[in-house]
């Protein structure tokens, strides 16, 4: 148990560290793209002062229609810087949601990652449970605290698997039948504890629960992959 939880621990320290850096990554990257953006992105005031000096060189413009001219192109200088305002604030937005967007997956990932990580140990290492205590007068099994209402020939199987953990016990499947029926092992065959171990499992419901809670080891027999101290009868 000491094992899993340090691996579990050392899991999502590294998992927070990968996040911590891969989200400083993705801030930096864009914040450099948008800087390089905006740099190459004309000045709002440009065409203004091109306007301008149009005005400063040709002072020969009097006319009517040359200043009516002149007009239109500094209304135009305008209208342009207005446009570009708009497009440097869109572009801003458009920044900001893909930094949101791109530390959302990255966030996703690590947690992905990590619980699939933290599935294969379980698979590796049997389920962890705290508490399972095994109520033969209700025909109710608490797992972690978790209640689990099972059929009385269920709690039978249940019930001697756990008593046989308790002393450190494989059962075979004809063992496990003949400590249900009671009747001698040499007369109980090894197909009928093993669908009595079906039947738990499916009266368990959960198929990862009931998988790794109850154990088959190979050319030996079943057995509860839990500690010992953890569970009580009553």
């Amino acid at each position: 148990m000491q094992d899993n939880t340090t691996s579990a621990s050392e899991s999502r320290i590294t998992g927070t560290r990968v996040v911590q850096i891969g989200i400083a990554a993705v801030v930096a990257i864009l914040a450099v793209a948008a800087i390089l953006l905006f740099s190459y992105l004309p000045d709002a005031n440009e065409f203004n002062d091109a306007v301008r000096e149009i005005f400063l060189v040709n002072d020969a413009l009097t006319t009517t229609e040359s200043i009516r001219i002149l007009e239109i192109l500094a209304q135009s200088g305008t209208t342009f810087s207005k446009v570009l305002a708009s497009y440097r604030a869109i572009i801003f937005v458009l920044i900001v949601f893909a930094t949101a967007l791109l530390i959302a997956c990255l966030v996703f990932l690590v947690t992905i990652i990590t619980l699939n990580r933290r599935m294969h140990e379980i698979e590796r290492s049997g389920i962890q449970v705290s508490s399972l205590v095994v109520s033969r007068e209700e025909n109710v099994v608490y797992l972690n605290n978790l209640e689990f209402k099972l059929t009385k020939a269920a709690m039978e199987t249940l019930s001697v698997l756990a008593e046989a953990r308790m002393d450190d016990d494989v059962l075979s499947g004809a063992e496990i039948e003949s400590m249900v029926s009671g009747k001698p092992a040499a007369d109980c065959e090894e197909a009928a504890g093993a669908t009595r171990i079906k039947r738990l499992r499916d009266t368990l419901g959960n198929q990862m629960v009931s998988e790794l809670l109850v154990k088959n080891i190979a050319r030996r027999g079943y057995m509860l992959a839990i500690d010992k101290d953890v569970i009580k009868m009553i």
